[in-house]
């Protein structure tokens, strides 16, 4: 064996799951969404895509599936398996842009907003049980820091890209 060559149980070239940051941002995530995803799931048989998908509509207004992709950050097989749902739920809406007649715009129905109105409430419920472990301090540095992250992931996505 070649003494130059590093054995892969060496400390350097392990991955230590639980302090990888894109981990330990996936764990909390994925175990923030799926509480509160239970809930929208019993209360209205919503899925995490869906959910996501109506919320951003709910936010940005009228929307093309993919800017949906972009202001939720999935893919467009799972948007698009959301909006069908979304559509066949009649939670959503989707209309030939009168601009382009090759793009569909998608919208919230009069039920979709009626969801999204009672969905945020119990979403903004659990922002703030998960947020009360924090100081105020603590929750304007996290806001920060996350923001400074999504800036830099954004820059990285955006090289390889164009690599």
């Amino acid at each position: 064996m070649d003494s130059g060559n590093k054995h892969p149980k060496e400390p350097d070239s392990q991955l230590v799951l639980e302090q990888f940051l894109p981990y330990q941002l996936s764990i909390l995530s994925n175990t923030v969404s799926n509480t509160i995803a239970r809930e929208y799931r019993d209360l209205f048989g919503l899925s995490i895509p869906e959910w996501r998908v109506m919320a951003v509509l709910g936010r940005f207004g009228p929307l093309t599936a993919s800017e949906a992709c972009d202001r939720t950050a999935m893919d467009k097989v799972t948007v698009s398996r959301a909006v069908a749902r979304l559509i066949e739920l009649k939670q959503v809406r989707r209309d030939t842009d009168p601009n382009d007649r090759r793009r569909s715009i998608l919208k919230l129905t009069a039920r979709g907003v009626r969801t999204h109105r009672q969905i945020v409430p119990i979403a903004r419920g659990h922002e703030s049980e998960l947020a009360a472990a924090l100081t105020q301090k603590e929750r304007r540095s996290l806001d920060a820091l996350l923001a400074k992250l999504q800036r830099r992931a954004s820059e990285i996505a955006s090289q390889e890209s164009t690599a």
